[in-house]
Parts: structure tokens; sequence; C-alpha cells
């Protein structure tokens, strides 16, 4: 366990277990369709490569880059950074995410592809931190329900650092608190 780590929450192998079943979830709604998966940047890259390997319909994958964190809190604001290379219209959409925290990246990305057309959006993420969320928004597959606590790892970072550990983790207080 890396020493900035006060508890590991899901190890490597819960999470591989976990989108498994959301695979699983995902085949069964998305049958004889083609969805396009919308991974956020940079915290849904580990997530988006485990679960695909689990998504046994037909599928795209595309990237956006979006900012709403200065350090441990959400700005409120949402910043698209990178935008799809790929066309949305008439086209069903699945969000790729770390983490559902406060709602405001999904509920401003949803809106953003609904405006360009989009068919369907739905939303899938690795976690959910429900007793922090601002604006009311739907979470279609959800891995793991968390605790308002401060957690890094299998792509969630602070300042950008512990993305690359293989399970997700509280951080210890005092690294952010300096």
């Amino acid at each position: 366990m890396h020493p900035d780590i006060k508890e590991i929450l899901f190890t490597h192998d819960e999470i591989v277990e976990t989108c498994k079943r959301l695979g699983k979830q995902i085949d069964e709604d998305y049958a004889g369709k083609t969805p396009l998966l919308v991974g956020l940047l940079r915290g849904s890259v580990p997530f988006i490569a485990e679960l695909i390997q689990h998504i046994t319909v037909d599928m795209k994958y595309d990237f956006m880059d979006v900012s709403s964190y200065e350090g441990t809190e959400s700005t409120g604001e949402v910043r698209i950074i990178k935008d799809l290379d790929t066309s949305v219209k008439g086209v069903d959409i699945i969000l790729i995410d770390d983490i559902a925290d406060t709602g405001y990246t999904l509920d401003k990305v949803a809106g953003l592809l609904y405006n360009k057309g989009a068919n369907s959006v739905r939303a899938a993420c690795l976690l959910n931190k429900a007793e922090r969320r601002k604006l009311e928004v739907d979470v279609d597959y959800i891995g793991f329900e968390v605790p308002n606590v401060f957690v890094v790892g299998f792509g969630l970072d602070y300042e950008q650092l512990y993305r690359n550990l293989p399970y997700i983790g509280i951080l210890k207080e005092e690294v952010y608190q300096k």
C-alpha cells in the first residue's frame, strides 16, 4: 500500500468484478445498438480500459477533457478542454467517469451532447458519492457507493498524483491539508 493511503476501499480484484457486472448490464441495455462510450479525461482512463474488456456489444469510444476541480474541491464551473472527435448526432452515448460527485460535470457534458444531437445520454461511474451532490443527475451504471472521503487510485487523483494505483484508497488528510 502507498504510504499516503490511509485505507484501501476497493481492491483491484473488486474493481474488475464490478466492471464485469457493469459490462453485462450495458450488454443487456444496448443489445442490437452500437453505443459511443465517452470517457472523461483523465480520471476515466483506467475505468474505461477495464470496462470495455467486459462489453460484448459493438461499441465505439472517444474522449473529452473536462475540468471542474482545483485541489480537493469542485469549482462548480465545467471547462471543456478537448471536445469529441466523433459526431454524436443520433448516437446513443454512455458517459464514462471515475466518480459522480457534485453532478456538475455529468450535467454540463450531458447537456452539451444533447445539444449536439445525441439520441440518448446515460452515465457510468466507477464511484458514486451521492452525499456531495449539488445537482440531481442520473447515474445509470454505478460501480461502488463511497462515503464523503477523499479517494484516489485507479484514475482518481490529487494534484495529478495517485492515478496509477491499482486500487481505490482514502488519501491521508495530512497529504492534502498542507
